[in-house]
């Protein structure tokens, strides 16, 4: 390493609290040229920025026509009142958060988890519209979301709501290509899901989930892939088959049941529903609302005796062997064996899901303490498409939120500690050189390094703070002696190595 030619510059790196040097001049003819051609096209930028703004405002009239309908496009603004101060509330809406950076840090930890374990099983990202019809999310079978839409009236008269949940956007997407992607897809998503809703721990009004559905593939094969994706997801972050584990049931246990006592298919959806409030509110009231599904005491007591049951065997005896509930059940958790986590899957058949579209195999993650609410589910939904307009494809999926994982990971002591990563601060010694710095900074950031520009004169002592809370990996100070030989200092900051070199050389 070479070393330091002017012992000023150690000064000013080892005493922090030392002030800017006067300004020197220097030769151009020292300067490494790609640093001169840096330098000019900055000074020549704002011009020609100017000159754009300029032109543009002057030929491009303003549009009255938005403002006359009342539609989309510029609306004019209330007349300003410089002298009233308006107090607003600093807040964010109730239910849901802010992401200041260290939340930011997390979330996208978490996202890029979800998106890597997306991709690890060869699944293709895609996204929707936060703002849907609300046609798309209005079923008929009494489910809670249709009373938790965040759902108005846009200025086309249109119905439209905020989306819920991503499975009926998926399904409208798939319906709107039609044969032009092949089967099967297989497709992911991490998006922002809206629901007014009463909020506990785990719980908002707002929230982001993620995504992954197989649509083309009947079997049961298609739900052990997604199972076992969410397992590897945990896996990554620490959590293991003690503190998670998956209740696995299928539609089609209920489905024989009522079928047995000659039940209306029609009335399937709705007792799914009601079924799936089990846990939330007294078995009286589970009694009364099955019984206004104008199912018999009969029937009722049959439901509610074959949803205790929480083996296979058990299961066998109740309905027999020859049902397609039991052989898709058999065969998950054989292929469970398979994947090698059946240590974390058990059979609950009275895991129904609450949403009415729900037709096989459905499943629920939950934290073994008890403590949270399911931390995920999914199944498959062989009918979705058909009620949109779209032919029956058999389909599966889950969603997965952010927030109840989160809290699990606090629980468990897993949360990763995130803190800001910089590789380089660059500062400038003497104001004359402030724009020589932001060339230093901009050949740095060209060669792929990230770059924290201290954009004041600022003294050592609070550059040294700065670079400490972003945790720099190096030093970069731009001085007028070291800079008449092309020059600039460099400090590593983690072993206190510290060094001049050309401004090229940087590496």
């Amino acid at each position: 390493m070479p070393a330091i030619a002017n012992p000023s510059l150690l000064i000013l790196l080892h005493h922090h609290h030392h002030h800017h040097l006067r300004p020197r001049r220097f030769a151009t003819a020292l300067l490494p040229q790609t640093l001169l051609s840096l330098l000019s096209s900055s000074i020549r930028a704002p011009a020609l920025r100017a000159h754009s703004t300029s032109s543009s405002a002057q030929t491009q009239p303003l549009s009255t026509d938005n403002a006359r309908t009342g539609r989309s496009g510029s609306i004019s603004s209330p007349p300003v009142q410089p002298d009233i101060a308006q107090k607003i509330d600093i807040n964010p809406p109730k239910g849901t958060r802010d992401f200041p950076p260290e939340d930011m840090r997390l979330r996208n930890w978490l996202f890029n988890n979800f998106k890597e374990v997306s991709q690890l099983y060869g699944f293709e990202e895609v996204d929707f519209p936060v703002l849907e019809s609300e046609a798309l999310f209005i079923r008929k079978a009494g489910e809670e979301i249709r009373e938790q839409l965040y759902c108005f009236e846009d200025r086309g008269n249109r119905r439209v709501a905020l989306r819920p949940e991503l499975t009926p956007s998926l399904a409208r997407l798939v319906i709107q290509k039609g044969k032009s992607v092949p089967l099967p897809l297989k497709w992911f998503a991490v998006g922002q899901c809206w629901r007014y809703e009463r909020m506990t721990r785990g719980r908002r009004r707002e929230h982001y989930q993620w995504n992954m559905d197989i649509i083309g593939v009947p079997d049961v094969t298609a739900e052990a892939e997604l199972i076992s994706s969410i397992v590897t997801f945990f896996k990554r972050i620490g959590i293991t088959a003690s503190d998670v584990g998956f209740k696995v049931s299928s539609r089609k246990v209920l489905q024989e049941v009522l079928r047995g006592y000659s039940v209306p298919d029609h009335l399937f959806g709705r007792v799914c529903v009601i079924i799936d409030k089990m846990e939330k509110i007294p078995i009286d009231d589970i009694k009364k609302e099955l019984r206004s599904a104008e199912l018999s005491e009969e029937v009722i007591e049959e439901l509610l005796q074959v949803l205790s049951v929480k083996s296979l065997e058990k299961l066998e005896e109740k309905l027999g062997t020859v049902g397609e509930a039991l052989v898709d059940l058999k065969q998950l958790f054989s292929l469970a064996e398979k994947y090698g986590y059946a240590d974390w899957i058990q059979f609950d058949a009275s895991v129904v899901r609450g949403l009415a579209y729900y037709t096989g195999i459905v499943f629920e993650g939950f934290d073994r303490e008890g403590k949270l609410r399911a931390i995920c589910g999914g199944g498959r939904y062989d009918h979705l498409l058909s009620t949109f307009g779209g032919d029956n494809i058999p389909a599966c999926g889950f969603g997965f939120g952010d927030a109840v994982i989160v809290e699990l990971l606090k629980e468990k002591g897993l949360l990763p500690e995130l803190s800001p990563q910089v590789e380089n601060i660059v500062c400038s010694l003497d104001q004359d050189l402030r724009g020589t710095a932001a060339a230093v900074a901009s050949i740095l950031r060209q060669k792929g390094q990230s770059v924290d520009l201290v954009l004041e004169n600022k003294p050592l002592k609070w550059v040294f703070k700065r670079a400490a809370r972003i945790n720099a990996q190096r030093l970069i100070l731009v001085g007028s002696a070291e800079w008449q030989k092309g020059m600039v200092g460099v400090k590593i900051l983690t072993s206190g190595e510290q060094y001049e070199v050309k401004v090229d050389e940087l590496e």
